[in-house]
């Protein structure tokens, strides 16, 4: 390597270039664990450079973040003593700074993986390096499994070198194919850790900014503070600015513009102390001039994709042992350092080794997306670290088979490659590709950069929020790039009564209608439910078109804006669908028969259903009813539960015989076996008392069967008055029979049922029809308990007769004349 005007500092890295040199010289594939501080990002691309297999090819160099890209190729600029765009350039989104005479090119990952789309032989270049590959974002790992993909297939002379500070070097050496691994010596200069816990309740910005002061007397140089969002950010601004005015501070997150980030990275000019507010932007690939001095809150923002909303949800944690490692390590780039860490070291020893990749927690659509484009559809067909999950996978496949940028079988459709090319989520994509059939690619573009614009929202109105959005240079440079690559010409105001419409085509499961009765609380397409602030003034419109939504918080609406009902037919006419809906309505009890047209779970028209198949699908839901209401709710009555008795006591005492089972809970379950044929026309509860339950319950019994029921357990017992009595059954007991003593007066055995099997107990009655014995022998009644009974009613009933033999007396249901 020439260097003309620079200086290539003597840094810890420069031991391992050598078997660096020959590792990819031989495999071609290699893996560098080098730790912060130790000069891997810039010194590895500039001293493999001249290395003969990269004669007259390039290197790609892939950085997690646009600020990283961007200063990285600054810095190897100045080494080589030349400026930006000659042998050393970078292309970021909206920037690029390279030229015939580039060698070595900064780029970020997604950029990577358009080249590769475009042209998988990756022409002209010779080495990707994969830099801070820890941070394992979603499309880094495409990236590297496109690229090892396309060395394996297509360009087996590509070279590719993965490095981070703190990395699974075993597993990423055999994700590489065993590659090499080559390890560099540790950081150039000390960092004393110290651990300040603060109180777990403190809120984030205030605690770190208080932090901060504390500090200050106890260190020299500058900070660099890490924050985990914006918000927390402009809470210690203010503390810090009030509280000290004297101090140059700088925020530094990813939504600022370039020059603004430059701001806080350039030494101070005026000689004040600078304090940079970052978030893990500046976690890795930065060297910041001054900075002697971290204080770490420990948090991060992540966003966790939930499947069940379709959302990302926004979460603050803690920050893994090797983020921590990393954020410290910026203290010790330049001399000796100090970090403070804002909690325990016991708490730090808990905290997780390591970051969880994209892959298990991002929404894939892109990502499937992508492998669609490149010809594969399942993932475990390339070099992956981790496989995707499988649901969040086929919920993937199944938005992108609604987008219609897949087919039935995963392969990608032409528009699902018109979506690919488009830097845009595959939702965000389809919106802009639909509003430019409809001549509203402008509106589209600003909804879409406004979407990208992660700023927290001050209004639920979308169109309020565009307002103060479209003063923001880096939500204009999306809009243009947007309209350029629709091959649209103007980025002119967009139509605000139009954003609802095109939101609707990137989130149609979130169109909404009001509830009726209720002000806020709106049902969405998808089925379920999602919610305004009380008095929220977006409240006054019956539909809305939902941008974003707070899951954790049920489904709290952040962003919407009002869509049309005329809006919706019209757009997604193609979604709509006409059904017969019969449903059992638990509220009014009653079966609702009706012919519903519906945009997924929200009813447009409704109108009564008729005809056969309405009669058969009312059958099917009053069985849903009953199901619900319970067995109970048929018009059992007497005789009803006195067959189903004695049908279960057969069953009970004749176990070899194939009596059925005919509990309430066996009925229930088969209740559209023996049910449904007698329930036309009935369509709600009180229908149910025209059905005549004995005979529908019997109708399950042929004639023989019938006839053996009778025989076997009759409903009545002849007494010797020639009396017909009504037994009563109780499965699992043996039947009863009430019968006025004088009336069994002569008769020497005990009735029977079962074919004699099963004594039936007799309860005797007085003759007021009063119980006054019980018995299951009647021939030992009258020879021992009779005595007694008598000599208690005789007195009582004189006119009926009491004998001393009533084995032999005759039976009688009179009383004797009066007078005798």
């Amino acid at each position: 390597m020439t260097v003309v005007h620079g200086v290539v500092p003597d840094l810890p890295v420069l031991e391992a270039v050598p078997a660096l040199k020959r590792a990819l010289a031989g495999a071609g594939r290699a893996v560098l664990a080098a730790p912060p501080g130790s000069g891997k990002t810039t010194l590895v691309p500039l001293k493999l450079l001249d290395e003969p297999w990269l004669r007259g090819k390039k290197i790609l160099v892939l950085e997690p973040r646009r600020l990283a890209a961007r200063m990285a190729a600054a810095r190897m600029a100045h080494l080589l003593g030349s400026k930006v765009g000659e042998t050393v350039g970078y292309q970021i989104r909206f920037d690029k700074r390279t030229s015939a005479a580039t060698r070595i090119e900064v780029i970020t990952e997604g950029l990577l993986t358009r080249r590769l789309q475009a042209d998988p032989e990756l022409p002209g270049v010779g080495l990707v390096i994969f830099d801070e590959f820890h941070e394992r974002s979603l499309e880094v790992d495409l990236a590297l499994a496109l690229t090892l993909d396309a060395r394996a297939n297509l360009n087996p002379e590509l070279r590719v070198l993965v490095m981070s500070a703190t990395l699974d070097t075993a597993r990423v050496s055999q994700l590489l194919g065993d590659a090499p691994v080559i390890e560099s010596s540790g950081r150039l200069f000390p960092v004393d850790v110290r651990y300040r816990p603060v109180r777990a309740d403190a809120a984030i910005g205030d605690a770190l900014g208080r932090a901060v002061l504390d500090m200050l007397p106890e260190t020299e140089g500058d900070v660099l503070a890490f924050l985990p969002g914006a918000r927390e950010i402009r809470d210690a601004h203010r503390l810090l600015e009030f509280r000290a005015p004297g101090l140059s501070i700088h925020p530094l997150y990813g939504d600022l513009s370039g020059t603004e980030q430059d701001a806080a990275l350039l030494p101070s000019r005026d000689g004040r102390r600078k304090v940079i507010l970052a978030t893990n932007i500046a976690q890795t690939s930065l060297t910041v001039e001054g900075v002697t001095t971290v204080v770490d809150s420990g948090f991060v923002r992540v966003a966790r994709f939930d499947l069940g909303s379709g959302a990302n949800v926004l979460e603050t944690q803690r920050v893994s042992r090797a983020s921590a490692e990393q954020r410290a390590g910026r203290a010790g780039r330049l001399g000796p350092g100090a970090a403070y860490r804002l909690w325990s070291a016991e708490q730090h020893g808990r905290s997780p080794a390591h970051d969880t990749p994209e892959m298990l927690s991002a929404d894939l659509t892109r990502f499937a997306l992508e492998l669609a484009a490149w010809g594969v559809t399942d993932p475990a067909a390339l070099t992956l670290p981790d496989a995707p999950p499988a649901a969040s996978w086929s919920y993937a496949q199944d938005l992108l088979r609604d987008l219609e940028a897949i087919d039935s079988a995963g392969r990608i459709t032409e528009h699902g490659r018109e979506l690919s090319r488009l830097p845009a989520s595959p939702r965000l994509a389809h919106m802009l590709v639909r509003a430019r059939s409809e001549g509203l690619e402008v509106t589209a573009a600003w909804v879409a950069a406004m979407l990208e614009d992660r700023d927290s929202a001050p209004s639920t109105d979308f169109a309020e929020r565009l307002k103060g959005g479209r003063d923001s240079g880096r939500v204009r440079d999306t809009v243009r790039q947007l309209l350029r690559m629709l091959d649209a010409g103007s980025d002119s105001a967009p139509q605000a009564e139009e954003i609802g419409r095109v939101l609707a085509w990137a989130f149609p499961e979130r169109i909404a209608r009001r509830r009726p009765g209720q002000t806020h609380v709106y049902q969405c397409e998808d089925g379920g439910q999602a919610q305004l602030p009380e008095r929220d003034a977006m409240s006054a419109h019956e539909w809305l078109a939902i941008a974003h939504w707070d899951p954790a918080r049920g489904r709290r609406i952040r962003l919407a804006a009002p869509v049309s009902e005329a809006e919706v037919l019209a757009d997604h006419a193609a979604r709509l669908r006409t059904e017969a809906v019969v449903t059992w309505d638990s509220t009014s009890e009653t079966v609702v028969a009706e012919e519903q047209q519906r945009l997924g779970a929200l009813i447009l028209s409704r109108r009564p259903l008729r005809g056969e198949t309405a009669r058969e699908l009312q059958r099917k839901a009053m069985l849903d009813g009953i199901r619900q209401m319970g067995v109970g709710v048929l018009p059992w009555d007497e005789a009803a539960r006195q067959w189903q008795a004695r049908v279960l006591s057969l069953r009970n005492w004749r176990p070899d015989e194939d009596w059925p089972e005919v509990s309430d809970e066996h009925l229930l379950a088969t209740i559209d076996q023996w049910l449904a044929p007698y329930l036309d026309g009935v369509t709600r509860k009180p229908h149910l008392a025209r059905l005549n339950l004995l005979e529908i319950l019997g109708a399950q019994f042929d004639y023989a069967r019938a006839r053996q029921l009778e025989r076997l357990a009759p409903t009545h017992l002849d007494v010797p008055t020639g009396s017909r009595i009504r037994l009563q059954y109780q499965p699992g007991q043996a039947p009863s029979l009430e019968v006025k003593l004088q009336e069994m007066f002569g008769c020497l055995d005990t009735p029977a049922v079962n074919e004699g099997r099963i004594k039936v107990v007799l309860h005797l009655l007085s003759p007021g029809q009063r119980p006054i014995a019980v018995t299951a022998d009647l021939a030992g009644f009258w020879a021992r308990g009779y005595l007694d009974v008598k000599k208690d009613m005789k007195g009582r009933y004189p006119r009926h007769p009491w004998p001393d033999d009533p084995a032999h007396a005759a039976p009688t249901r009179r009383a004797k004349p009066r007078g005798t």
